[in-house]
């Protein structure tokens, strides 16, 4: 490769680089997201896998996927977290990023269920953090906040009542949802891994 091209790639790349940076300083929004918001999280408080308590102040200025799972799922709950722990492979190691995974099955899925749980991944759960609480809260978080699943699915019997839902929902810096994916579906995880990386980068 001649010098005289070696200069003209690097020039390019330097005029890439200044066009973004002037764009970014001049146009309000160029490349953020686009998303709109279409909820915002309420406050909470749970119990996550160590026994400590976790409230949306500790969420605060974090972006943050939410989902709801249960332990002895077979089906799609794998399926989920397989490509949750993809997500979590990418952002590990960024300070303002979170996972939070809520039991569907407060019921069964005990702080040490779920310690368990969470040591078998091996992750870091101050990164990926398992909750648990009472079931109404939880459920109510789920369809109010979330917005995962219809508050119209609530039956009167509150036994009854399950959430068994496939969905994965974004949350931005300020406590807004963004957009809702599909958990158990590549392309929109990878979708989302997108929309975090753009996200991240909103003041």
């Amino acid at each position: 490769m001649s010098r005289k091209t070696v200069f003209y790639i690097v020039f390019f790349i330097i005029l890439v680089i200044g066009f973004y940076f002037t764009m970014s300083q001049l146009v309000p929004g160029f490349g953020k997201s686009k998303l709109e918001p279409i909820g915002r999280v309420l406050p909470f408080s749970f119990t996550n896998q160590d026994g400590r308590t976790v409230t949306e102040n500790d969420v605060a200025g974090k972006v943050f996927v939410a989902e709801y799972f249960f332990t002895t799922c077979k089906s799609i709950c794998p399926i989920m977290n397989g490509n949750m722990r993809k997500v979590y492979e990418r952002f590990k190691n960024d300070s303002d990023f979170l996972i939070l995974s809520h039991t569907s099955d407060p019921k069964n899925d005990s702080v040490s269920v779920l310690k368990k749980y969470a040591d078998s991944l091996q992750v870091n759960t101050d990164k990926w953090i398992f909750l648990t609480g009472f079931k109404d809260s939880l459920y109510k978080q789920a369809r109010y906040s979330y917005k995962i699943d219809d508050p119209n699915n609530n039956p009167i019997n509150s036994e009854q009542d399950f959430i068994h839902s496939q969905f994965f929902s974004l949350v931005d810096k300020k406590g807004i949802v963004r957009n809702i994916y599909e958990g158990i579906q590549q392309s929109e995880v990878d979708k989302m891994i997108d929309e975090i990386e753009l996200l991240l980068k909103e003041k």
